[in-house]
């Protein structure tokens, strides 16, 4: 199987360190390089352009891809499916128009100009709202087109917003909010690799926020210990050898990390010792 990724800008790192966490370590991947295996036999990376992979994987050069769900859906690839939201590379396509202009709604731009360099989403946000402008399709620079008569908005990515306000342009509707997404082509969905791919980075995303709070507890004190754990599925009790005869059993349980400081402090109220937290690298639900 053949994982088309990401091959430099903001979304090659974080892709490189999901694989690494999903535990297809990348084998011999030097920059420059089209190609790269993993600890996996059966599993190899090719890099590539994140708006070409969905064509790649559409034509069968990669059978699974990552890259941006606008991407995804700029190149409409018939065949592709949509599997899983990895849940970072967020950003928003949104239509903008200059702050002191006459464009201030959708219904606006009736007859007027669009400049993007998502063309294709542009036509299907348009056909969702009623509103028929032109669009004119640029490379690059998008924020400035409307400033040198080009066009009255655009529809273009944004993180921050900080981009547009630098260039006096105002958010008038969000079009698309997109995060990285894992992708496949339909008639690889049944293999048994696929599944074991997604199923790997499902556990990744799931651990994500998670810790594992383990701790001896007094056995007269359990049914208390257990109301104050806010555990996934109730906390695992196990007995413990114990010098005291059983006085104690040892409770494991997959906490948030945001409830960490506050159960901690309730458990060792109800008696529990010997408290320890690690981190969660995967979780399989």
């Amino acid at each position: 199987m053949r994982i088309a990724v990401p091959n430099k800008g903001r979304l090659h790192e974080p892709t490189i360190e999901l694989l690494e966490r999903a535990g297809l370590h990348v084998v011999d991947g030097a920059d420059r390089k089209l190609y790269a295996d993993t600890v996996d036999p059966d599993v190899t990376l090719l890099f590539a352009r994140a708006a070409d992979i969905p064509e790649y994987v559409s034509d069968g050069a990669a059978d699974v891809g990552i890259t941006g769900l606008d991407q995804v859906r700029e190149a409409e690839p018939g065949n592709v499916i949509e599997l899983l939201d990895l849940e970072f590379g967020r950003c928003r396509l949104v239509l903008a128009a200059p702050r002191d202009g006459t464009i201030e709604s959708v219904d606006d731009l009736e007859g007027g100009t669009v400049a993007t360099e998502f063309p294709n989403v542009a036509r299907t946000y348009f056909e969702t709202t009623g509103v028929s402008p032109d669009i004119v399709e640029v490379t690059g620079a998008t924020e400035l087109t409307p400033h040198v008569d080009m066009a009255d908005a655009i529809i273009d990515i944004t993180s921050t917003g900080t981009t547009l306000k630098v260039n006096n342009l105002a958010i008038i509707d969000e079009v698309l909010s997109s995060s990285v997404h894992l992708i496949a082509r339909d008639d690889v969905l049944d293999d048994p690799k696929v599944e074991q791919t997604e199923t790997a980075f499902q556990s990744v995303l799931s651990a994500d926020g998670k810790r594992y709070l383990m701790m001896n507890a007094p056995q007269d004190r359990l049914d208390e210990v257990r109301d104050v754990i806010p555990g996934l599925g109730g906390p695992t009790v196990m007995d413990i050898a114990d010098e005291n005869g059983g006085e104690k059993v040892a409770v494991h349980a997959v906490v948030d990390e945001s409830d960490v400081f506050e159960t901690i402090t309730e458990v060792k109220e109800q008696g529990a010792s010997g408290i320890l937290v690690t981190e969660i690298e995967r979780l399989v639900e």
